[in-house]
C-alpha cells in the first residue's frame, strides 16, 4: 500500500522508533551506471523478487519502468499477481519453476513462466488453447549452476518440441551464471555453452539473456540482448573488484533512535548470557531494534552503528527487540538521537560489511531488514511515498478478475442467500447484506464523499459533509441517522432505508442542532427533511411524493450535512458499510492540522486506491470500475 504525496515532507518530520528509507534517486543512479556497460541493442529486466530484495517490489517496479525496464523478474506467481493487482502492466517473468496448479493464474495474469520440461508446457498449451490465447514462455537452460533448467545439451530438443505447440510462443531463452562476480573462467565456460544453443534459435526468439548485474559490470556478453539487473541496482557490491567498475550508491538505509542511555561499570556484563564484559567504565545506549526487526542475531558483538557521525560497536547479544552500543566517544548523546544501523555513508554500516562480518549473505540481510519498520521512499532527498508497518500482502485465490466480476454481477442481478454466496467467495465479505434470503441486493456507484473541516472558537471543528452517488431508488424517502454511542447507531446499519450514519463524539452535547441535513436531493428533486429524536438517536427523514414514479430505477442522490468534530481526537475514520463501484473520498482541513497520514483499507480486487495530497486536501480514489466491499474505509491521522 503506497501513499502518494504531492507536497513532499522532510526527513526531519519522521516520528518512528525505527524506519527504512529507500532512495529511489540512488536506485536510478545505479541503473544508469550499469547501463554504461550495455550495447546499443541491449535492454534490461529488473529483478523484484523477494519484495525487491526487501526494498518494496511495487515502488521499485514503478521506478524501474521509468528508468527503462523492459520486463520484471519475480520468483513465483504470488509475487507477480501482487504486482498485477497494483496495476503494474510490464511483462513479468517467473524465474523459478511453476506448478501445474498455477497455470490458470499464469494465463489469467498474463505472466511468463520459465520452463524446462515438455510435460508442463503441454498442459500450459492446452489451457492457453481453451482460453484462446498465445502464451509466452522462456526456456531455462542449465549451463553449470545445477539448480534448475533443462540440461544445455537437451535444450535444442526441448525447443523443437515446444515449437510444435500451437498456443505457445517461445519468447526467450536464458541461463544463469553461478559465480559471475568473481570466477571469470567458469563464467566464460557457461557463456560458451549457452551461446552454442542460443546461436541456433537467435533469429526466432525475442530475448536471449544470461547476465546478472555482476556479469554486466564484468563483461559485455554481446550475444545477449537482455540483462537481468538485481543486487547492484540496490547499491550493494557482490564483490570488491566491482567497485572499480561501477559507482554504486546504497538504496536502503535502516534507522532507529536511542531509547535509553546508561553506564556500565568495569567488569559488569551487558545483555543475555553475559557475552560482553566492560573492561572499564563505559557509557552505552539501547536501540529499540533486534533480530525480530531483521537485524541479524549473528551481528552480536560483531557490528557497528553510526550515531551523530561516530561509529559505535554493538555490545553483547542482539536480542529480540533491543541492542546495546558503546557511545563513550559521544559527548552529547541524547535519547531520541538518530541511529543508522544499515546503509548511510559509513563503510562499517554498508550491507556488504555487515554481512561479511558473520560470513552471511547481503541478499539475506537486505530481505530480512525492517520487518517492523515503515518504509519511506525518497526522491531527490525528499519523502514522497511510504508503505505501512507490518504489511502482509496476499492475493485471495478466489478473486481472479473474471470470477470476481461474474460473482458480483450475479449477486446484484439476482436475489441469493448468504449460504449460496459463501460457497463461492469468502464467508464474511457480503454476509451483512444477506440477512434474509428474499432481500434485494443494491449497491452505490460513482460514490463521492467530501469532508470539510473548518476552524471555530470552540474545541470542535465545523464539519461539512457532502455525499453524491447513484443507486436504485427503493423508497420514496430515506433516513440519515446520528447517535453518540455505537449501540444506538447499530440498528441503522440493518435498515435498508438508511443512506447515511454518523457517530457524534460523546464529548459533544447531543442535541439536534449538532447534526443537521442542510440539503437532500434525488435527481435534483429537493426533499423535505424532518428531524426526530428516537431511541437516543437523531433520525432525519428525507422524503418527497415526487419520488414515487422513480422507484426501482437508478437515481442520483445528493446529501449535505453540517456537524462538529473534536479538535483533540487527531484521527478521523471513514467507514464504508455497503457495496460500492467507484469510490472517491475527499478530506479538506485547516492550517492547524499538519502532517496527515492517510491509510486506506479497501476490500476488493484493488486494495490500494490512489491517494493524492493537494493544498489542504487529501483525495482517496478507486477506479470508477473497481468494486469496493463492506468493511472498507480510510483512516486520516494527524
Amino acid at each position: 500500500m503506497i501513499k502518494k504525496r504531492k507536497n513532499k515532507i522532510e526527513l526531519s518530520q519522521i516520528k518512528e522508533r525505527s524506519w527504512v528509507e529507500i532512495d529511489l534517486s540512488n536506485f536510478s543512479h545505479n541503473i544508469n551506471e550499469l547501463k554504461k556497460h550495455f550495447s546499443a541493442n541491449q535492454s534490461f529486466m529488473q529483478i523484484v523478487k523477494a519484495d525487491a530484495y526487501g526494498h518494496g517490489a511495487l515502488q521499485i517496479a514503478i521506478q524501474a519502468q521509468k528508468d527503462g525496464a523492459s520486463i520484471l523478474g519475480v520468483a513465483n506467481v504470488e509475487e507477480a499477481s501482487l504486482l498485477r493487482f497494483n496495476h503494474i502492466d510490464l511483462p513479468i517473468l517467473i524465474l523459478s519453476p511453476s506448478f501445474d496448479f498455477e497455470i490458470e493464474s499464469i494465463v489469467h495474469y498474463k505472466l511468463i513462466p520459465s520452463v524446462n520440461n515438455i510435460e508442463f508446457v503441454e498442459k500450459l498449451d492446452l489451457y492457453a488453447k481453451k482460453m484462446a490465447v498465445k502464451q509466452p514462455i522462456h526456456i531455462k537452460c542449465d549451463t553449470g549452476m545445477n539448480r534448475n533448467g533443462v540440461k544445455i545439451e537437451q535444450a535444442y530438443n526441448l525447443y523443437q518440441q515446444i515449437k510444435k505447440l500451437d498456443n505457445i510462443l517461445i519468447e526467450g531463452v536464458f541461463s544463469h551464471f553461478s559465480s559471475s562476480e568473481n570466477d571469470k573462467q567458469f563464467t566464460q565456460h557457461q557463456y560458451k555453452l549457452f551461446l552454442d544453443f542460443a546461436a541456433q534459435v537467435q533469429s526466432e526468439v525475442r530475448y536471449i539473456h544470461i547476465a546478472n548485474s555482476s556479469a554486466v559490470a564484468n563483461s559485455d556478453f554481446a550475444m545477449c540482448n537482455l540483462h537481468r539487473l538485481g543486487l547492484l541496482t540496490y547499491g550493494v557490491y557482490s564483490d570488491q573488484s566491482i567497485k572499480e567498475k561501477v559507482n554504486l550508491k546504497p538504496v536502503m538505509t535502516f534507522k532507529s533512535r536511542l531509547s535509553h542511555i546508561s553506564i556500565a561499570k568495569k567488569n559488569e556484563s551487558i545483555g543475555y548470557n553475559r557475552t560482553f564484559y566492560a573492561e572499564h567504565d563505559i557509557k552505552y545506549a539501547i536501540i529499540p531494534v533486534g533480530y525480530a526487526d531483521g537485524y541479524d542475531f549473528l551481528l552480536s558483538n560483531n557490528a557497528f552503528v553510526e550515531i551523530n557521525g561516530a561509529i559505535c560497536p554493538i555490545l553483547g547479544k542482539v536480542s529480540m527487540d533491543m541492542i546495546a552500543v558503546d557511545i563513550s566517544q559521544i559527548d552529547n548523546a541524547q535519547i531520541g538521537d538518530m541511529v543508522t544501523l544499515l546503509g548511510g555513508s559509513s563503510e562499517q554500516t554498508r550491507v556488504e560489511f555487515l554481512s561479511s562480518s558473520f560470513k552471511g549473505s547481503s541478499y539475506e540481510l537486505l530481505t530480512q531488514i525492517g520487518k517492523r519498520a515503515k518504509r519511506y521512499y525518497l526522491q531527490n532527498g525528499k519523502i514522497n511515498d511510504f508503505a505501512p508497518v507490518l504489511r502482509r500482502d496476499f492475493i485471495p485465490k478466489d478473486f481472479s478478475d473474471d470470477k470476481l466480476n461474474k460473482i458480483i454481477h450475479q449477486a446484484l442481478e439476482e436475489r441469493i442467500t448468504k449460504k449460496e454466496l459463501a460457497s463461492v467467495i469468502y464467508h464474511d465479505i457480503l454476509k451483512f447484506f444477506f440477512i434474509e434470503s428474499d432481500r434485494d441486493i443494491s449497491y452505490r456507484s460513482n460514490f463521492f464523499y467530501s469532508i470539510n473541516f473548518t476552524e471555530n472558537d470552540e474545541p470542535y471543528y465545523n464539519v461539512e459533509l457532502q455525499l453524491k452517488f447513484d443507486k436504485i431508488l427503493q423508497n420514496s424517502y430515506f433516513i440519515v441517522a446520528c447517535a453518540n454511542n455505537q449501540k444506538a447507531l447499530e440498528s441503522y446499519f440493518n435498515r435498508k432505508d438508511t443512506e447515511y450514519r454518523w457517530l457524534l463524539d460523546d464529548s459533544i452535547e447531543f442535541q439536534a442542532s449538532r447534526f443537521k441535513v442542510s440539503s437532500a436531493k434525488v435527481n435534483d428533486i429537493e426533499l423535505d427533511c424532518n428531524t426526530n429524536l428516537i431511541n437516543n438517536a437523531i433520525e432525519i427523514k428525507c422524503a418527497s411524493e415526487l419520488l414515487e414514479p422513480m422507484l426501482n430505477k437508478l437515481a442520483h442522490f445528493e446529501i449535505s450535512i453540517k456537524t462538529f468534530y473534536p479538535k483533540d481526537r487527531h484521527q478521523l475514520s471513514v467507514y464504508l458499510s455497503e457495496i460500492y463501484k467507484g469510490v472517491t473520498i475527499s478530506f479538506t482541513y485547516p492550517k492547524s492540522i499538519e502532517n496527515i497520514d492517510c491509510v486506506p483499507i479497501f476490500s476488493g480486487k484493488h486494495r490500494y486506491p490512489k491517494v493524492e495530497q493537494h493544498d489542504r486536501e487529501i483525495i482517496v480514489a478507486s477506479s470508477a470500475e473497481d468494486w469496493v466491499f463492506p468493511n472498507s474505509g480510510v483512516v486520516f491521522s494527524y
